[in-house]
């Protein structure tokens, strides 16, 4: 019953959300839906019901917890923005009379600082916000800051103490090796993703090509 559920409900979702600006249902949209609905039908039926359900259960608790880490920095930032924080440190940068190159260089050094003991969604909604404002002044692309940001929130994962993908690989190895194993195994990596940096920042058509394309 529950699977028929599954395929009813996800069968006229398709139908719902496929609306187009005339308000007229789409029939791809319902055809994707009554797919959609038909697969996760047989897919409950063909499975251990108890681990599936299990693993949606595990995977709701993890989503929460995200989603309250996003509310909880959300509240920070906003409340930290409110206060002047975000203006104290704009006049305290600007004061310091940095050329552009001196302020990227700053800016991708303290992220990759805050990725040793912070997540990259806290990175993401309280610290980045303080840097924006600034990039008009510089006169940096803020596309192109926000894919130097993305690439350096790379080495959040990898930098320990908040190594997820180290934990997460020690996870699944064997027993014998170490967490000080898997972190002289990150070091290579680390360094190719500060190259890539260096390289991205000399040449930004690397990363710039497609939108400039795409949007102009």
């Amino acid at each position: 019953m529950l699977g028929l559920a599954y395929y009813l409900v996800l069968g006229q979702t398709g139908w719902l959300v496929a609306i187009n600006d005339r308000l007229e249902p789409n029939p791809w949209g319902v055809d994707v839906g009554v797919i959609a609905g038909f697969l996760g039908y047989v897919g409950w039926r063909v499975t251990d019901s108890e681990r599936l359900r299990e693993s949606v259960y595990l995977t709701v608790r993890t989503s929460a917890m995200v989603c309250w880490l996003f509310v909880g920095s959300w509240t920070f930032a906003s409340v930290f923005s409110y206060l002047g924080g975000h203006t104290i440190i704009k006049d305290a940068v600007l004061a310091l009379q940095l050329s552009p190159v001196m302020f990227l260089i700053m800016a991708q050094l303290i992220i990759f600082l805050l990725g040793w003991p912070l997540e990259w969604s806290e990175i993401i909604i309280i610290f980045v916000p303080i840097f924006l404002p600034m990039l008009g002044h510089f006169e940096i692309d803020p596309l192109f800051f926000g894919i130097l940001v993305a690439l350096n929130l790379q080495t959040s994962f990898l930098t320990p103490p908040m190594a997820m993908a180290a934990y997460y690989l020690k996870g699944v190895a064997p027993p014998y090796i170490q967490l000080m194993d898997i972190f002289r195994g990150i070091m290579p990596y680390l360094a190719i993703i500060i190259f890539s940096m260096i390289l991205l920042y000399n040449f930004p058509a690397i990363a710039l090509w497609l939108p400039v394309y795409l949007f102009g």
